[in-house]
């Protein structure tokens, strides 16, 4: 510290002497200028000023009418505790230190930014930064999640298909015919001058196109380009430090408050630092920052590279080499002897701030009123907390054509708690594809769905998780005419169907894609290897021409082999010409077999395997039609999904769960009730007769038999009082149910659809009532004599009455 005052003296003293100089250079040629010329000069700064005066007081500053986010009437003081309003003597005396360390500051670094000590805090009074800070055993891992931007940056990744390099390039040999063999080419008759010109005017305007594309790139780059901005370097930004050595922390890194995510030392956003504290000391950075943080020494000890503002026992001590360190030890032992009783050291006040404690509700919300956007080039990220939409949306992501934010390229939206498991909803506003995503658990186990439009028969694809179908279906591709599927793991190795469909037959009257489906012309299947067949008699694709009446079979080929064997069938009326029955014949079966066998010419083999092929394909006409079905009914779906979605709730969010916040209520009114019940228990039933004799004075045998019979018959009348509440109440709830019956039968024609739901409504909480007071009347009507009696038995044995005990003893 020392050094640098001599040194900033010594610059100091420099400048005042220059200074000094130049102001008698000015004075002396001041003093050999004519006065004529003075006066022009004077004559014409006055003219100078007043013309900048009258600039001025034209200027007229707009003051916005908005208000701060940060205002006395969003905090209400009058809830702050006694530590928000005033200061300790403790703190006094700091603040007091922190003056005279700022003055010291400002006059050894003259040129540096004021130090950032005491602001007002919302109190407005004036609080030491580092009494801001409570300390928390809490690790910090558990409160920054240093991978949050993965997810985001994930999105933005594209995967380019590479070239196989080891895939061998395979080329046909031409077999070279002799000269004497080959045909002579016919004579070319175009002219060589005209197609050179052709060449050129193609060149030139592939390079004007050329050109100009550069130049509409060029031209959007300097759009992009950033500009430059005043306020660099300018900025005030406070952000976290945590230095390493201690919690298993290999190396200094900074966190951004705002966001939580964590940046090394050395990014180049950080500009450089004024000052750093803790709960216990605050340090200036005395080094040069004009590599940014990068050549920073974060060794708080070094006073050259620290200057410390409190000189405590617990400040940083300097880095020292395991050498340096032992070598000082053994030295300074004896010398500290003397230096313990004189204790210059400032420890640093408690800390003002409550604890912070944050609700379950304001921890979900995230951020104010739980939305916050963020606004990128050609880009907008909008965030939402859960449950603030009606839909379960969270998150989108819109991405824009130019840099005004106005052509929507596509649009990316996340949901949470769908009852419909959908996660995801992508919209391509160029072609006008949606595409639905869907986690595991949805009714009928939809994966993704992409389409154009809701409608059926139209252009979509649906990709389900076949685990949890039972035929195993993957995907399903529909267009107008045809209809796609791909199926994995069945019994029967289906892997492919393909159906191909023509016009519908119109009809006369209404009908729906269910009672008019499209008819069938083609429908193409093919299946996976069965080992348990040979190849020559496991079929690998079969085709079902519907319309032509043939069905076309290709079996496997075998490893050894380059060819497959194949097999046709047509399929004829059953009778001919005459009327007689056709059963058979060798023109129905075109077959070509790789190795021939006997049994499979044989026109029985080749009756039952046409019979087993009609048998399949019919199968196969009732799948395709179910399949559309099914489309239907997952088209259907989504739209009632789409309209009620849905959130589900998890029966641990009582406050949220409705069923769960019922069955809480209910149980709390038992509770309540029971202890009422236990309260009127507990009652004293002869208080009140009592209280009419003297206190103190022993009873009667004639007050005791007065007392008894005036304490039954009180809780007789009240059992009838009771009893007669109950009839009344059932008796008017009767009256006004026969009362609204009658003016429903004679009103009935005109009233409208509402008026009669409003009157089953009522009818029905009418019925309610009336069965719950005829329950609790016959109730009471069991329970008044054992009641009674209870009462004559608690007042025999009561020890208050006990002449009736010698009565009836």
């Amino acid at each position: 510290m020392e050094v640098l005052r001599e040194k900033v003296e010594e610059e100091e003293e420099a400048e005042r002497e220059e200074a000094a100089e130049r102001a008698e250079w000015a004075r002396m040629e001041k003093m050999m200028r004519p006065v004529e010329v003075r006066k022009e000069e004077n004559t014409l700064k006055q003219e100078t000023l007043r013309d900048l005066e009258k600039k001025l007081s034209e200027i007229q500053i707009t003051v916005s009418a908005e208000l701060p986010a940060f205002t006395k009437d969003t905090i209400d003081i009058s809830k702050l505790p006694v530590s928000y309003k005033t200061n300790t003597p403790k703190e006094e005396h700091l603040l007091q230190v922190a003056d005279n360390f700022s003055c010291q500051y400002s006059h050894l670094c003259p040129d540096r930014v004021p130090l950032f000590l005491h602001p007002l805090n919302e109190c407005e009074v004036p609080k030491f930064v580092s009494t801001t800070l409570r300390p928390t055993l809490m690790p910090y891992p558990e409160l920054y999640n240093w991978d949050s931007c993965a997810q985001f940056v994930s999105d933005f990744l594209t995967m380019v298909p590479l070239p196989d390099p080891l895939k061998p390039t395979i080329k046909k040999e031409e077999k070279v015919l002799p000269k004497k063999y080959t045909i002579k080419p016919p004579r070319d008759l175009c002219s060589r001058f005209e197609q050179e010109q052709e060449v050129k005017k193609q060149q030139e305007i592939r390079a004007q196109e050329k050109k100009r594309l550069r130049e509409e790139e060029e031209r959007l780059m300097e759009a992009e380009k950033a500009k430059p901005d005043a306020l660099h370097g300018l900025r005030v930004h406070s952000w976290v430090l945590v230095l390493s050595g201690k919690r298993e922390v290999p190396e200094n890194f900074f966190i951004d408050p705002f966001t939580g995510h964590s940046y090394s030392t050395q990014d180049e956003h950080f500009l450089g630092i004024e000052s750093l504290w803790n709960h216990k000391n605050y340090w200036i950075n005395m080094q040069d920052c004009w590599n940014c943080c990068k050549d920073l020494i974060f060794d708080l000890g070094d006073p050259v590279r620290w200057e410390y503002m409190l000189l405590g026992t617990d400040k940083s001590q300097l880095s020292l080499t395991e050498e340096d360190d032992s070598g000082i030890n053994d030295e300074d032992d004896v010398e500290n002897l003397g230096k313990e009783d004189e204790d210059k050291s400032f420890d640093m006040p408690h800390s003002w701030v409550e604890q912070i404690e944050i609700s379950p509700e304001a921890f979900e919300t995230r951020c104010p009123n739980g939305k916050k956007v963020i606004q990128y080039k050609r880009a907008k990220l909008e965030k939402w907390a859960p449950y603030l939409n009606s839909n379960g949306l969270v998150s989108r992501l819109t991405t824009y054509e130019d840099l005004q934010c106005t052509n929507i390229l596509e649009i990316k939206e996340w949901y949470q708690n769908r009852e419909d498991m959908l996660e995801l909803k992508h919209i391509n506003k160029t072609t006008d594809l949606k595409t639905d995503y869907f986690k595991p658990g949805h009714p009928q186990a939809l994966r993704v769905h992409s389409y154009k439009s809701m409608q059926p028969e139209m252009d979509r694809v649906i990709e389900f998780y076949e685990t949890a179908r039972v035929d195993g279906l993957m995907k399903r591709e529909e267009t107008p005419r045809t209809m796609t599927e791909y199926y994995q793991g069945r019994p029967d190795f289906l892997s492919y169907r393909h159906a191909s469909f023509g016009p519908r037959v119109k009809k006369l009257t209404l009908s729906s894609a269910e009672s008019n489906p499209r008819p069938i012309v083609k429908i193409t299947e093919r299946f996976f290897r069965n080992p348990a067949k040979p190849a020559e008699e496991d079929v690998a694709e079969r085709v079902f021409l519907v319309a032509e009446e043939r069905i076309q079979l290709r079996y496997h080929c075998r490893e050894d082999h380059i060819t497959a064997s194949k097999r046709e069938f047509l399929r004829r009326t059953e009778v001919d010409s005459k009327g007689n029955k056709i059963i058979m014949t060798p023109d129905m079966c075109i077959s070509f077999e790789v190795e021939p066998m006997e049994h499979t010419k044989k026109l029985l083999y080749q009756y039952e395997a046409m019979m087993h092929l009609k048998r399949e394909e019919k199968l196969s006409r009732h799948q395709v039609w179910e399949s559309e079905l099914e489309v239907l009914e997952i088209l259907k779906l989504r739209e009632e999904e789409e309209a009620a979605h849905t959130l589900t709730i998890s029966i641990y969010d009582t406050k949220r769960n409705e069923k769960s916040k019922e069955y809480r209520e209910a149980m709390e009114r038992m509770m309540h009730e029971e202890h009422l019940r236990q309260v009127e228990t507990q009652l004293d039933y002869l208080a009140p007769f009592l209280a009419q004799l003297p206190p103190g004075e022993k009873l009667t045998r004639w007050q005791a038999v007065r007392l008894k019979d005036e304490c039954l018959s009180d809780f007789k009348q009240r059992l009838i009082n009771k009893a007669n509440l109950i009839q009344a109440r059932f008796e008017k709830e009767t009256q006004e149910l026969q009362k609204k019956q009658q003016w429903y039968q004679e009103n009935q024609v005109t009233l409208t659809p509402e008026d009669e739901d409003l009157y089953l409504s009522y009818c029905s909480q009418a019925m309610f009532r009336i069965r719950i007071l005829e329950q609790r009347l016959n109730r009471h009507k069991e329970l008044a004599p054992l009641k009674y009696l209870a009462l004559e038995e608690k007042l025999y044995k009561d020890p208050r009455l006990g002449e009736l005990q010698k009565i009836f003893a």
